[in-house]
């Protein structure tokens, strides 16, 4: 069933590349946050709290109708901790009956074989965990030894695909571990993909001379033959080289049309890092919307290290130069 499962899910995965280069109005990428409470609390973290209540599952089924509606290609859950919502089965499930693909960003901790079983049944497609250092600290919980047995329970049993982050920068004491990380994920038969984590704007924290010795060294692993096929979305990462050096990026940022972010509140934001924009109700996001932002260059943009974003704005590099004008709503406040 496990090999059944992956071959369609890599068919589903061309059916909708092959759709996103054909069609530029709707969304590949959603991340949903269907509880924004989170289990840990990782010291650079500004994507959760400790009291939120899950969104009903009435309302996370109104709003996936709505993306389905819109013809998104991926549905994430993210948070938060999405694991905490009670009925994130029930949310995968949804998605995938709505004929979209679905995923999960975790941070691990309440994996089991018994929630990785039921995840399989659901029709999980993708799921992401940060991992952040060998041993935790007061900077993240998020670490290698803590997460250990349920990375080899995800390898036992998961029949999605996994792919395993590391981190540098945002105060990691240990550059070093992403080096464990990446290598212990691959001995796991993961994807691995490293980030640059970003300031409360979503934007760059140059990276030390420890830490890019650390990022060229994982690097060249990642880009190896074997991981850039293993997981080709991971595998865009060129605009990383550039942040490293301090350099800015000239792109084209599609968020808020190849790429939304909708908050547990249900508005639609450009990303994780610019909440308020535009900050307009998923049940009146429209078509015209989509237009409007796929064409409107963002003022965070060059120093962006928001990943999803850039990743799945390569799709269009090439058509469309945007030309309306730069938006941010704190130069209209």
């Amino acid at each position: 069933m496990g090999l059944v499962r992956k071959t369609h899910r890599k068919l589903r995965v061309l059916r909708e590349f092959a759709r996103g280069l054909r069609d530029v109005d709707h969304p590949l990428l959603v991340h949903i946050i269907p509880i924004r409470r989170c289990n840990i609390d990782c010291g650079y973290c500004n994507e959760y709290d400790k009291v939120s209540e899950p969104v009903p599952i009435e309302t996370m089924t109104a709003r996936i109708d709505r993306l389905a509606a819109m013809r998104a290609s991926v549905v994430a859950c993210s948070g938060g901790e999405p694991m905490l919502h009670p009925d994130l089965d029930t949310i995968i499930t949804t998605i995938r009956a709505r004929g979209m693909m679905a995923g999960l960003i975790t941070n691990g901790y309440l994996l089991s074989p018994k929630r990785i079983e039921a995840l399989n049944e659901a029709g999980l497609d993708f799921l992401q965990i940060s991992i952040d250092n060998v041993e935790p600290d007061e900077i993240s919980k998020k670490s290698l030894r803590l997460l250990e047995k349920k990375l080899q329970w995800l390898a036992q049993h998961a029949e999605f695909d996994v792919n395993i982050n590391s981190v540098l920068g945002g105060g990691i004491k240990h550059p070093e571990d992403a080096r464990t990380i990446n290598r212990r994920a691959r001995e796991l038969g993961f994807s691995t993909s490293i980030g640059i984590i970003h300031d409360g704007s979503g934007l760059l924290k140059p990276l030390d001379p420890p830490e890019r010795q650390v990022y060229d060294e994982v690097s060249r692993e990642i880009h190896g033959v074997r991981q850039v096929f293993k997981n080709l979305y991971s595998g865009i990462r060129r605009f990383e080289d550039n942040l490293v050096e301090g350099r800015p990026n000239e792109w084209r940022c599609r968020a808020g049309a190849r790429y939304l972010y909708v908050c547990e509140n249900g508005l639609v934001h450009y990303c994780s890092q610019q909440r308020g924009d535009p900050g307009i109700p998923l049940e009146h996001y429209t078509l015209d919307h989509i237009r409007r932002e796929f064409n409107r260059p963002k003022w965070c943009a060059p120093y962006c290290t928001i990943g999803c974003v850039h990743r799945v704005s390569a799709m269009d590099f090439w058509r469309h130069p945007q030309t309306e004008e730069a938006h941010d709503s704190r130069l209209r406040a």
